[in-house]
């Protein structure tokens, strides 16, 4: 069963349609990447789910329940994390205090301790600067810091919007070997890129969304070799 399931759904920034029936499906311990041109709905699909937007059709499940209506509190709640793209870290608190907000429904404290450590053991560079005021990181260190604190809650899944925007080629890459990484660990993934082709590289599978329509999808070898994808989002 899907893990998380998203049938014909529309949504709408106000009175303005982004989506018209996207149907996508993620299964457990699955990297699947969203992909497509600028406004295609790629965000706009990751902001329904979590209920930042409003939903006008169709259906979301996650873990074989509902999740229509629910707060995005709720939906975190329910084991699913969202980074959202734009590195946001509260700049003034530390990296650790990062951290600790983002095991807020922690309420034992010994658990809490045990997810930052595990963050520190997939993020050392974090480790290394616990003490240091969160906006004083570098981009890439930032991007890190958004998905460890993602990672405090130990969700099912983690939705990353676009993890390597605006970063250095240093840190696109070390960005996409977390990811790879977090896979590995069995890690459920869903990832909007406009890094395509590296996208296509780390996903099981694929969609490709075009004015808030599917149109391809498949898995990411096949995506990343179909001539009509290569022709038309990919560069040749």
């Amino acid at each position: 069963m899907a893990l998380l399931e998203l049938k014909d759904v529309a949504a709408a920034y106000g009175r303005i349609q982004i989506l018209h029936g996207v149907s996508l499906h993620v299964d457990p311990q699955e990297v699947v990447c969203v992909i497509g041109p600028n406004g295609a709905g790629k965000s706009t699909t990751f902001k329904v789910i979590m209920g930042f937007i409003n939903h006008l059709g169709g259906e979301i499940r996650f873990d074989g329940q509902s999740i229509l209506g629910s707060r995005p509190d709720q939906v975190l709640g329910r084991g699913l994390a969202y980074v959202p793209q734009g590195r946001i870290v509260f700049n003034q608190m530390t990296v650790r205090e990062n951290l600790e907000i983002g095991g807020f429904v922690q309420r034992d404290r010994k658990a809490l301790r045990e997810a930052i450590d595990y963050v520190f053991t997939l993020f050392p560079r974090l480790a290394e600067r616990q003490k240091q005021a969160a906006g004083t990181l570098s981009g890439g260190e930032q991007q890190m810091l958004a998905m460890g604190r993602a990672l405090m809650t130990r969700p099912k899944m983690m939705m990353l919007d676009e993890p390597s925007l605006g970063l250095s080629p240093r840190f696109v890459d070390e960005v996409f070997a977390k990811i790879v990484a977090l896979a590995k660990e069995h890690m459920t993934i869903m990832l909007v890129e406009q890094n395509a082709t590296r996208a296509l590289e780390v996903s099981h599978r694929g969609y490709v969304l075009e004015l808030g329509r599917n149109r391809f999808e498949g898995g990411g070898q096949e995506l990343l070799h179909n001539a009509d994808v290569r022709r038309m989002y990919l560069g040749g």
